[in-house]
């Protein structure tokens, strides 16, 4: 039994995935910490894991003005970062702390992509072996563009390198002054140079284990054998029983089309509101709608629209005609899995790449990206999700296709042979 340090930070859909696979790894013996914001700690210690608080208030963060902005950058990338530093930079050196607390007795760290700067030099410090599990492609690739750094462009082989490495280099530069303060004022540990720990952890082949499902996007030919596609994290709640508010509307009528951006506001929660309800009348469709955080629908509502404040996505998607939705990584694939079409309104960050991967995939219509978002265009890709016969047998085919991953099995078993090899394998760390 090995013990097991996992780092995430985030809203919800950056934690979810991350206790699926801490349960993974506790059914396979290990003892298993989860160290996130303590807004999660009831959940995460609801299923027997271990948990330690890391400084951070992501709810907050994205209902502030801050945060509003930063989802209104859309694929303006250079803007992203920069309010991405500004969001994290506060909270760097009290959340590289916590985590230090965190790890002390781990013998093994997995961290998240949002949790890298924090983790990664944890591990260091310590002197601990560590693997990288991310949720979006990180490693710099030929066959498509950068996931988290947003660009309105696409090209060919060397444009897409060219996104993940300038892309990848904005972001470091950005936080590198304030990570190097940490290092050495609260770490002791030398400052990075320019280019940083990225190249260096590549030419190591590190480990990386990628929680997304192959079927949706399938691990690049140019990607080293430390790379895995493992599948997605799911965590489903088998035992939810439904409201008879909805049970009764589900009976009432045609399958409704879902309608949530969970995490997502933007400046203008009252647009987005009276677009949707819009949509749906024009389409002829009757609607779900979530709140979740995005504060959908407080006024009244037609009676072929039923808003509840929150229902496990596992258990609805397969009750609905289509599912519209912000192109989180997490909803993407629990909306895919599901089988019905996608239509993906992305806000900002890797939404507008998980969009994109539904359009080729043939699951859903082209992304409408939340500032270019109408009326009628709304309208439209609810129409072609909930009548386009091709579209309909396409996304229920990618669904049979992700309904047979096994993404927390196979990362367990990615975790469990590392750490069999560990002496050998992690030697460049020592």
């Amino acid at each position: 039994m090995a013990h097991i340090t996992i780092v995430t930070t985030g809203s919800r859909g950056d934690v979810q995935p991350f206790i699926a696979l801490s349960l993974g790894l506790m059914a396979s013996g290990h003892a298993v910490k989860l160290a996130t914001h303590a807004l999660f700690a009831d959940r995460i210690q609801s299923h027997g894991l271990g948990f330690s608080p890391v400084e951070g208030d992501p709810m907050g963060a994205v209902q502030g003005r801050q945060g509003r902005d930063w989802m209104e950058t859309g694929r303006r990338g250079l803007v992203f970062v920069r309010v991405f530093r500004e969001l994290i930079g506060p909270t760097l050196h009290q959340a590289t702390a916590d985590v230090l607390a965190a790890c002390d007795s781990a013998d093994l760290i997995l961290f998240s992509g949002p949790a890298f700067y924090t983790a990664y030099n944890v591990a260091e410090k310590l002197g601990k072996p560590f693997i990288q599990s991310y949720l979006q492609p990180v490693n710099p690739t030929r066959e498509f563009p950068s996931a988290i750094f947003p660009t309105r462009h696409k090209g060919g082989a060397l444009f897409n390198y060219a996104t993940h490495a300038i892309g990848g280099q904005l972001f470091w530069q950005m936080i590198r002054p304030i990570m190097n303060n940490v290092r050495r004022d609260l770490l002791g540990l030398r400052p990075f140079s320019f280019g940083g720990p990225f190249l260096d952890m590549l030419r190591r082949c590190l480990p990386v284990i990628n929680g997304y499902s192959p079927t949706v996007l399938p691990k690049p030919r140019d990607w080293n054998e430390a790379a895995f596609v493992t599948g997605f994290w799911f965590q489903d709640e088998p035992d939810y029983e439904p409201p008879e508010t909805l049970t009764t509307f589900l009976a009432a009528g045609d399958r409704p089309v879902y309608v949530g951006f969970g995490s997502m506001t933007g400046n203008d929660p009252e647009r987005l509101t009276t677009i949707t309800l819009e949509a749906l009348q024009l389409s002829g469709r009757r609607g779900e709608l979530l709140s979740g955080w995005a504060g959908l629908a407080e006024g009244d509502l037609p009676e072929s629209v039923l808003k509840l404040d929150a229902v496990p996505h596992d258990w609805l998607f397969p009750r609905m005609a289509a599912v519209v939705h912000h192109g989180g990584v997490g909803t993407t694939h629990v909306g895919l899995r599901a089988g019905v079409p996608n239509v993906v309104v992305p806000f900002f960050g890797d939404q507008p790449f998980w969009g994109d991967r539904v359009q080729v995939l043939g699951a859903g219509p082209r992304p409408i990206l939340q500032g270019n978002l109408t009326t009628e265009r709304l309208a439209a890709a609810i129409g072609a999700a909930t009548s386009d016969e091709t579209m309909r047998a396409r996304a229920a085919e990618v669904g049979r296709k992700i309904q047979a991953e096994r993404g927390v099995e196979e990362a367990v078993a990615i975790v469990n042979r590392y750490m069999a090899q560990r002496p050998a394998f992690f030697e460049g760390l020592k």
